[in-house]
């Protein structure tokens, strides 16, 4: 039987196959490196998401928390527009880091339900956009040429912001795959009782998956807002929901434990076919929720047939 990820890779490379037949222009070099760059910011959260997921969590409010680091960032820019597109990005990390780490201490010491956590950090992270901004608009022309110029420079014809997600992706592949932390995460979600009973805290991971995915989130709040050169109170509104779909779809199992890199990519990467496909073949991009919404109900229950099949199994073995 094939693999999930090549049947979401071939199921991928049919979609793309069905739009170039119509659109002809769509598999032009420069389409296809502008379909990666808006597919970029989808594939850091979902990359961070995916963390969350793998130990039993789930994170709500990382499009809230991309949306406050941004206007921090936006702020912090045009009130010290000297001191370096660098130095925000560092700002927006920390600052992302702190909010992630804020759900992984709820979710850890107070043994709180993760969607309930999220869903209230989400409103607070919201709510201090306003607090901050007091409402008002940051501008591209109150946004120094630094500050939005990092995202758009270009080697070997692709940006910055689409080479964020390529070493995003590598740096997560490693650490899955070869490293300690990314085994222990696995086995936090997978098993938690056996994970204990190994001297894995899944708490712990927990809360190292949250800062994780809090950091990346911070980082794409600067980008997020130097890419479109505004920052606004309803940043990204929504969007977690397609981060979790990128993730649903690319086979990450919402009971955790369950889950690749190479398949959140080709969930990122099969939404973005879908979203810039859509305006060619007339419909609205507004519809892109309503699909998100069916992708996530249908990923589920795949999801939790094969979990049902794997059960059925795991139960016939041992008869």
């Amino acid at each position: 039987m094939l693999s999930r990820d090549l049947r979401l890779g071939i199921a991928t490379l049919l979609l793309f196959a069905a739009v170039t037949a119509a659109f002809p222009q769509f598999a032009r070099p420069d389409n296809l490196a502008g379909v990666l760059n808006d597919s970029a910011i989808l594939i850091l959260l979902a990359l961070g998401q995916m963390l969350v997921i793998l130990t039993r969590g789930i994170d709500l409010s990382v499009a809230a928390n991309l949306a406050l680091c941004g206007m921090i960032a936006a702020l912090f820019n045009r009130h010290f527009p000297d001191a370096g597109a660098l130095s925000t990005v560092a700002i927006a990390l920390v600052c992302g880091a702190l909010l992630g780490a804020c759900n992984g201490l709820l979710v850890w010491k107070l043994r709180l339900p993760p969607i309930v956590v999220t869903l209230g950090t989400m409103s607070i992270f919201r709510g201090a956009i306003y607090q901050l901004s007091g409402g008002v608009w940051v501008n591209d022309n109150e946004m120094s040429p630094a500050f939005l110029d990092l995202v758009r420079y270009r080697f070997l014809g692709l940006t910055t912001l689409a080479w964020t997600a390529v070493i995003a992706a590598l740096a997560a592949f490693i650490c899955l795959r070869y490293l300690r932390t990314g085994r222990d995460l696995y086995a936090a979600g997978g098993n938690p009782s056996a994970a204990t009973a190994a001297g894995i805290d899944p708490g712990r991971m927990q809360f190292i998956a949250y800062t994780i995915c809090g950091a990346i989130a911070g980082v794409c709040g600067y980008l997020w807002v130097a890419r479109f050169a505004v920052a606004y109170t309803d940043i990204a509104l929504g969007f977690e929901l397609e981060v979790i779909a990128a993730c649903l779809i690319g086979g990450v199992a919402i009971a955790g434990g369950i889950g690749t890199v190479t398949g959140v990519l080709l969930g990122c990467l099969f939404i973005g076919v879908i979203r810039n496909a859509l305006p060619l073949v007339g419909i609205s991009p507004f519809w892109q929720m309503y699909i998100n919404g069916v992708v996530i109900t249908v990923a589920a229950l795949m999801s939790a047939r094969q979990r049902t099949e794997k059960r059925s199994i795991l139960e016939a073995e041992r008869a």
